[in-house]
């Protein structure tokens, strides 16, 4: 009989703070076949780690060729090694809870492939992750500035405004003067514009998200306008040719910091990516640890910042963080399929540590609606193994396991962001 903690996660809406969901148009008319969907998201890379060669990949990918058995057969080998990880967990978990696939062949997932014309149909999407996945709702970086209502679900599905090019210390002055009607030529006009940014689409945006960490360091300096401006006018003299890194960080570092002001300004939470890269050998773990943003988190301490990720493989040193630092909330979005077994530690050692309104419990991290669903699944049986070891060995009652899941599942979120105020925004600018 399930307990009445694990009743209780199951049945609570999640709220899913980090998402790269593709759109219902794109679901509808360009969405995945069948292999596509379970094995489009962050397993190629575990495949390609477990021997699978490009060729089979490639081939695996390709929905043009209908010999879905024999896609799957150049990888299978692969699948097997890679089966029981966090990301192959997640695969399993959409093949039996969309397909009804309790086991990966090429027979049973040619039999089911038809399936994915069923899911892809208007509305669908939305009722897969609202009814199916139990989610509250959606926060998705779309990777641009503007954060305009999904008219296929106006209070679910909402967005992030990307500060990431500025953080690069990139100056997309075609981009900004589209957006804004501010022309960029000196560092004046660029903070004119970036204020412009975020009075156009704060408003409807439910925080702000950079995930620059994949191409330079988290480690932030402190710039004053005067190197900034010589930076920004190197830049724009080269047109974004023979940049430095030194030149490329220290205007990224003077924008991020803007990023945060504006943050503070508008009330919105700055997500940052911290930790692991998604794919293959391109990882360069001293800069990525979230210690290395303890010189940005000092400055704007009234800045809201959701570390992402837990910064695996540096979780230790992001409770460290959340303990100390009352600006700073530490977010589980995609941890759950990088390693579950480390996130669920995390939770216990977070508890113990760390105050229990710093932790946001799930995010998936994925493109399509299925994924997305499988990753909730992942998210609500890690949080549960975690709660359920905690009552075990005596450290909570049953009852304040349940208090703390809801706190992490959705009552950190609504507290540390205005989800009612932008839900409002969101419908009153699409005349709802």
């Amino acid at each position: 009989m399930p307990t009445d903690l694990a009743k209780h996660i199951q049945e609570t809406k999640l709220v899913d703070t980090h998402e790269h969901l593709r759109k219902e148009n794109d679901w509808v008319e360009n969405g995945p076949d069948i292999l596509q969907d379970l094995f489009g998201n962050y397993v190629p890379a575990d495949l390609h780690t477990a021997g699978a060669t490009g060729a089979a990949m490639k081939r695996l990918m390709d929905a043009s060729d209908e010999d879905i058995a024999g896609r799957f057969e150049g990888i299978r080998e692969a699948w097997e090694a890679t089966q029981f990880t966090g990301y192959g967990e997640a695969v399993s978990l959409v093949a039996k809870h969309i397909y009804g696939i309790d086991e990966l062949t090429g027979s049973a997932i040619a039999a089911a492939a038809p399936k994915t014309k069923e899911l892809r149909q208007p509305s669908e999407r939305h009722r897969i992750l609202r009814d199916v996945a139990n989610l509250d709702h959606i926060q998705t970086d779309d990777f641009c500035w503007e954060c305009y209502p999904d008219k296929s679900g106006l209070d679910f599905f909402m967005y992030d405004l990307s500060w990431v090019g500025f953080c690069n210390g990139n100056v997309d002055l075609e981009g900004i003067h589209k957006h804004t009607g501010v022309g960029v030529t000196n560092l004046a006009t660029l903070k004119q514009a970036m204020e412009a940014l975020f009075d156009k689409y704060a408003p409807v945006a439910i925080a702000v998200k950079s995930q620059h960490a994949y191409n330079r360091t988290l480690d932030w300096t402190e710039r004053s306008d005067e190197e900034a401006s010589a930076a920004l006018n190197d830049i724009l003299t080269k047109d974004g040719k023979e940049i430095g890194v030194e030149t490329r960080n220290c205007l990224g570092d003077w924008a991020w910091s803007r990023g945060a002001e504006l943050c503070r300004e508008h009330n919105l939470p700055f997500k940052i990516h911290t930790g692991y890269y998604a794919g293959n050998n391109r990882m360069p773990v001293s800069r990525i640890k979230a210690g290395n943003l303890c010189g940005l988190l000092s400055k704007h301490l009234d800045t809201k910042f959701v570390l992402m990720h837990i910064a695996y493989p540096y979780e230790d040193e992001l409770i460290a963080l959340t303990k100390h630092y009352r600006n700073v909330w530490a977010d589980l979005c995609w941890a759950w399929s990088i390693n579950p077994f480390a996130s669920t530690q995390f939770v216990r050692s977070f508890i113990h540590a760390a105050p229990s309104n710093k932790l946001f419990a799930f995010g998936g991290d994925t493109s399509w609606p299925t994924s997305s669903y499988a990753y909730a699944i992942q998210a609500r049986e890690g949080l549960n193994r975690a709660l359920q070891g905690e009552v075990g060995d005596g450290l909570l009652t049953e009852k304040q396991a349940i208090g703390l899941a809801t706190r992490f599942m959705r009552g950190n979120q609504f507290a540390c962001m205005d989800v009612e105020g932008t839900r409002a925004n969101i419908l009153a600018a699409n005349g709802a």
